[in-house]
């Protein structure tokens, strides 16, 4: 088992029923080790990088409205 954590900045999370609703997003995610949200939109996730991917992640993040913010 090879897990990867990262912390992501994403875009939409203004409140904390943001933030629930992030993790109702995430709640089942095949793979998906841990996640932990803040208001300031900072997502820490840790992953089995043999049962899904960041992109994974992120596709399911997005379509509940909460999209990466690209690195300055």
């Amino acid at each position: 088992m090879a897990v990867r954590s990262e912390t992501i900045q994403v875009s939409g999370i203004r409140c904390e029923r943001c933030v629930n609703r992030l993790a109702a997003a995430l709640t089942g995610h095949d793979g998906l080790e841990q996640a932990n949200a803040n208001l300031m939109g900072q997502v820490m996730l840790a992953w089995d990088d043999e049962k899904t991917s960041r992109d994974d992640l992120l596709a399911t993040m997005a379509s509940a409205g909460f999209r990466e913010v690209a690195a300055v």
